[in-house]
């Protein structure tokens, strides 16, 4: 009698399943590895953003720097205004985007005008979201850390 086969075998089954493994095994970390680079790239964009954008503010209201990121945001309704000027997305503006956080720390006020600013673009969770923290100014340099939150003496990105 001949005897007619239907379907898999177990242990073709489990040779399947276990090369499934492996190629998971192998892809996952660059697939996170990728995610961390491309929440970076993010960060550094955000902070090419921000420097961009305070100089629009200063222009366009000839009030100095912002005293705080949200003054770039969006304005709850109506027509932008200083505080509010609309500039940035209401993301960027809260504070955290892509993984990273972005501390905005304004100068003293001279003549009622913020003359100086910095941001750091720290990863939320270290070597998950960002393995590099940044910083920048209005000298519209980001420079870069590997190890510890950037500052204005670190390197520059590219450099």
């Amino acid at each position: 009698m001949k005897r007619e086969s239907k379907g898999f075998s177990l242990i073709e089954l489990l040779i399947v399943v276990a090369i499934i493994l492996i190629i998971a095994a192998i892809a996952i970390p660059n697939l996170l590895k990728s995610k961390a680079a491309a929440q970076q790239a993010s960060a550094v964009a955000s902070l090419r953003t921000i420097n961009t954008v305070e100089i629009t503010y200063a222009s366009t209201y000839n009030a100095g720097f912002t005293t705080t990121l949200a003054q770039l945001g969006p304005p709850s309704s109506g027509n932008a205004t200083s505080s509010a000027a609309g500039l940035i997305d209401s993301v960027l503006a809260a504070g955290s985007k892509s993984g990273y956080s972005f501390v905005y720390t304004a100068s003293a006020a001279v003549n009622g005008q913020v003359e100086n600013y910095t941001v750091n673009a720290n990863p939320l969770q270290v070597g998950v979201s960002g393995n590099v923290y940044y910083f920048t100014d209005p000298t519209n340099t980001i420079r870069q850390n590997a190890t510890q939150q950037a500052s204005a003496s670190d390197s520059p990105i590219g450099g």
